[in-house]
């Protein structure tokens, strides 16, 4: 488990599980969702928001893992776009500390 920091005053957080970041990374959620300038505001999370519900609207088996992403981060009270930003560091330190367990195996 992981608490990211929800705002930039640190009286909030989130708690974010090792499944929330696979499923981020089984969807390819971050992948062309920053534009280029790198700015990542409210907009950013609104189209975040809009490809995950497209993602679940067009799943023909059990979509479980978006849902509870759904839940626990992307619709928490907490959410938003410095929220966004801390998670998207999280996934990407994450991402490179999975990277040489896939390699040893």
């Amino acid at each position: 488990m992981y608490t990211i920091q929800a705002n930039p005053s640190g009286t909030r957080t989130m708690e974010i599980s090792e499944e929330n970041l696979a499923t981020i990374e089984k969807y390819g959620l971050f992948r062309h969702l920053i534009d280029s300038n790198g700015i990542v505001d409210e907009t950013v999370l609104d189209k975040l928001k809009l490809n995950i519900r497209s993602l679940i609207a067009a799943q023909e088996e059990d979509s479980k893992d978006l849902l509870d992403l759904c839940i626990d981060v992307i619709y928490h009270n907490n959410m938003k776009a410095f929220g966004l930003q801390q998670l998207i560091r999280l996934y990407l330190q994450w991402l490179s500390q999975q990277e040489p367990l896939e390699e040893e195996e």
